[in-house]
């Protein structure tokens, strides 16, 4: 039985990464909030990232950092503020993340780091400068850690096209945007939670053990196909 240190699990994503996780690993989940359900095999504390020490940890075998933004405004209409905001949510606390908990990764013979992106770094879209600024800067980063750790430790991203979790709630809020979103991807979809968990449950398997610095586009089809 693995275990998993999830940043901001309590919600969304990592809430359907905890679920999917949950009856085979032990979770320690890391949050502002604490998740709606118990279980024997989940700890959690509560602490934010960006303000807070993070809770030492004995051993660990993955890590997923969950926490991001989507702060969607007209370039003219940003601050400095906004950009810098997005990049320490999207960036800093993944790397304050990542380096408190390397020690304790690497005495895994089988670890596994999961970020996040967006498929807003690879097809540009109005309105997101900022977010799309601060996840390029992840998947950098995790190109880039995925050199510095091997052979202990692999390291690679998950960059999802719109998912309904209640971050993005305001872009589903009627069937309008419902509709145009669906017909915007070419598989006419958008993304459940527990399709990109499944993903990131590949990702902290033995399953994907010759895989490391590479950026998964969970995107129903925008990024790469028009019909």
């Amino acid at each position: 039985m693995k275990k998993i240190i999830i940043i901001g699990g309590s919600k969304g994503i990592g809430s359907a990464i905890i679920d999917s996780l949950i009856t085979n690993h032990k979770i320690i989940n890391l949050s502002r909030t604490s998740p709606e359900f118990e279980h024997e095999n989940l700890s959690h504390f509560n602490c934010d990232v960006l303000k807070d020490e993070l809770p030492p940890i004995e051993s660990a075998d993955g890590l997923i950092y969950c926490p991001g933004s989507i702060n969607l405004k007209p370039f003219n209409r940003l601050s400095l503020d906004d950009f810098r905001a997005d990049f320490e949510i999207n960036v800093i606390g993944a790397i304050k993340a990542i380096q408190t908990y390397t020690k304790t990764l690497s005495q895994s013979e089988s670890a596994s780091i999961v970020l996040f992106s967006t498929v807003a770094t690879k097809l540009g879209m109005p309105f997101h400068a900022s977010v799309a600024t601060s996840k390029s800067a992840v998947e950098g980063l995790t190109k880039s850690i995925a050199a510095d750790l091997a052979t202990k430790i692999r390291v690679n991203a998950i960059a999802p096209t719109i998912t309904d979790t209640d971050l993005a709630a305001k872009f589903l809020r009627n069937e309008r945007m419902v509709e145009s979103t669906i017909q915007r991807h070419p598989l006419k979809k958008y993304l459940k939670p527990s399709e990109v968990a499944a993903m990131a449950t590949y990702l902290l398997s033995d399953l994907s053990k010759s895989i490391s610095g590479q950026v998964f586009n969970l995107d129903c089809g925008i990024v790469s196909l028009k019909l």
